[in-house]
């Protein structure tokens, strides 16, 4: 069912969804080591991505990895981070972008879980994102560099974003048996990094 009216909405996807099952297999090995060193039973993994809908119109922001090509203005992309490290990040490659993108796609939508979830109605709220979206911190993709023990990814500029925005975050959880890896790193950088919004 699609939402009417205004206010932001919350996609889980399962990570690596519809894609080669490079990336699906690789967050599966990744998932296979962490519950093994955390005792605990294996989680899905889920990648996150919002509609914002304001009275303007509908905007898909994203984070997403590696940028297919140099037309970022095609796609929305209105922030730009490096990939495993800084000085690689010269390299398209090696960066990653973070798109406010007007009337945008998400691939692999189709495939998302108990989806969308509704986190506000307040079209004000969702200005708010709106605007913040190009303040992401530019954070290392695949580092902890906040040591906040969870590695900045594109669900950590999700959580950066709602948190920053306003939104209480303690209703907002992946389906049941799932997990979002870097989820926790953005609620970190909210707090650790100078000028961050308070929730």
């Amino acid at each position: 069912m699609t939402p009417v009216g205004f206010g932001i909405d919350l996609f889980w996807i399962p990570l690596g969804a519809g894609g080669t099952g490079f990336v699906r297999l690789n967050g599966w090995i990744y998932e296979a080591a962490q519950a093994l060193l955390e005792k605990r039973p294996r989680c899905d993994l889920y990648h996150t991505a919002l509609q914002v809908r304001v009275p303007e119109g509908r905007f898909i922001v994203e984070n997403a990895w590696p940028s297919p090509n140099a037309d970022t203005a095609s796609r929305g992309v209105v922030a730009q981070g490096p990939v495993f490290s800084r000085s690689l990040a010269r390299i398209r490659p090696f960066r990653y972008e973070v798109r406010r993108w007007r009337d945008g796609t998400v691939a692999d939508i189709g495939a998302a879980v108990a989806s969308p979830q509704v986190v506000t109605e307040d079209p004000g709220v969702a200005w708010r994102l709106l605007d913040l979206v190009p303040a992401v911190p530019p954070l290392i993709w695949g580092r902890d560099e906040l040591e906040a023990g969870d590695m900045w990814n594109s669900n950590s500029v999700i959580a950066w974003l709602l948190a920053a925005s306003g939104i209480s975050m303690d209703g907002i959880r992946p389906p049941i048996g799932g997990r979002v890896p870097g989820w926790h790193a953005g609620l970190a950088a909210l707090q650790s990094l100078p000028g961050a919004r308070s929730a």
